[in-house]
């Protein structure tokens, strides 16, 4: 399907069905019950699942396939949001323009980074990487105020000229769409006690999402994919082939940065309001823990990886006290009190400690991520049923 193998088209439809079926699949628990706590199938969290996919999926062709680990990626991801909002406020709302936009400046401009900070390895391309993204970050926080906003960051107003779209009327404000179909327009479904809420801008950002997958999977089975694994494995016995590295490589973190900058274009159709905090060091730190967490080298691992972290920085993080009170409530007090004083520091703001002891977690036991501790729990079904198999052929009587 699509120049695929069988596996990788399984794993595409896979990743289709998650993708279309995510407002049930992430709204299990029924409204008003204790544990709707845990739903997430509210449009905004649903588009950041998405939207940090991308993001992760993009660093994942670098960092995964070639081994270089970049500390600045997310110096594309803002340069790509402002590049969409800028679309936004001088052309039109229409989404298609600033996606394709941040998409074009954010690959121009990761190639000039790459083209730099490519001519040294290991560590120091990584301090290079991060001193870039640190330097983009200071000069759109106060140096180029005028176009990025400075602190306050930028949104549409509706002074702007916005050549292609229509006067707006008194009082409605801009608001991005697609063909005249608004990216915060939902629609409801109610079953029972359950509520599904079907968003039409997460249903872009997931459209975007699956074909950025489909062309990170015939990247990672390309030769062009085949060489990025060759500088992973030996750069050095590689170049003694006569093969220069530094084209490919260049190549991947190009077509990481244009992968970054798609998902600041994203963000920007999502909530047209962009800061510099996007281009600070912890965003490029966090791209790196969803893709070691989901199991760097893998296809579908950063997007797992994204999801996760996501979740526990939306959905842990709020658990508050009262929460805690409503789910212990039924015993007795001091059992009550010791349950929620052991419980409260790794819930509500303490969620970073649980995350921290996840991931060191599965660095330590799951080197490969959570796709390894998938792959591991599979190994153990099929080897139970090889083993019934065995033990059921072993008892049958001779005819």
């Amino acid at each position: 399907m699509f120049g695929l193998t069988k596996k990788d088209s399984l794993l595409l439809i896979i990743v289709i069905g998650l993708a279309l079926f995510a407002p049930f699949l992430l709204n299990p628990f029924p409204e008003g019950s204790a544990m709707a706590q845990f739903n997430a199938g509210y449009p905004d969290l649903m588009q950041r699942l998405v939207i940090f996919g991308i993001f992760a999926i993009g660093f994942n062709i670098l960092f995964g396939l070639t081994g270089y680990l970049s500390f600045g990626h997310a110096a594309f991801l803002g340069v790509g949001s402002y590049a969409a909002i800028w679309m936004m406020k001088l052309l039109t709302m229409n989404v298609i323009p600033a996606i394709i936009i941040s998409v074009i400046v954010a690959g121009l401009f990761s190639l000039l980074v790459g083209w730099i900070s490519l001519r040294r390895s290991g560590i120091y391309f990584s301090i290079l990487t991060l001193a870039f993204a640190q330097m983009s970050y200071a000069l759109a926080y106060s140096v180029l105020t005028p176009i990025t906003g400075g602190e306050t960051g930028l949104q549409p107003k509706n002074s702007d000229p916005r050549i292609l779209d229509g006067a707006l009327a008194e009082g409605q404000s801009p608001r991005a769409n697609l063909f005249g179909l608004e990216m915060n327009q939902s629609f409801d479904l109610n079953i029972g006690n359950w509520v599904f809420t079907f968003n039409a801008g997460y249903y872009v950002a997931a459209v975007v999402m699956i074909i950025a997958f489909y062309l990170s999977i015939r990247i990672f089975r390309s030769p062009f994919g085949l060489m990025l694994r060759a500088v992973k494995s030996n750069q050095q016995r590689m170049n003694y082939t006569g093969l220069n590295a530094k084209p490919y490589t260049l190549a991947a973190f190009v077509i990481s940065g244009m992968y970054a900058g798609l998902a600041g274009g994203l963000l920007v159709a999502m909530d047209t309001q962009v800061g510099a905090e996007r281009m600070f060091w912890t965003a490029s730190g966090e791209v790196v823990l969803m893709t070691i967490l989901g199991g760097a080298g893998t296809l579908i691992g950063p997007a797992l990886g994204a999801g996760f972290i996501k979740y526990m920085e939306n959905i842990v993080s709020k658990i508050n006290k009262n929460i805690l009170e409503t789910w212990f409530g039924f015993l007795p007090d001091g059992l009550e009190d010791l349950l929620i004083s052991l419980v409260y520091p790794f819930v509500g703001k303490g969620w970073h400690l649980t995350l921290g002891l996840l991931f060191m977690l599965v660095v330590i036991f799951l080197p490969g991520g959570l796709v390894e501790g998938g792959q591991r729990i599979a190994k153990m079904f099929r080897r139970k049923k090889v083993d019934s198999k065995s033990t059921d052929s072993t008892n049958k009587p001779a005819e």
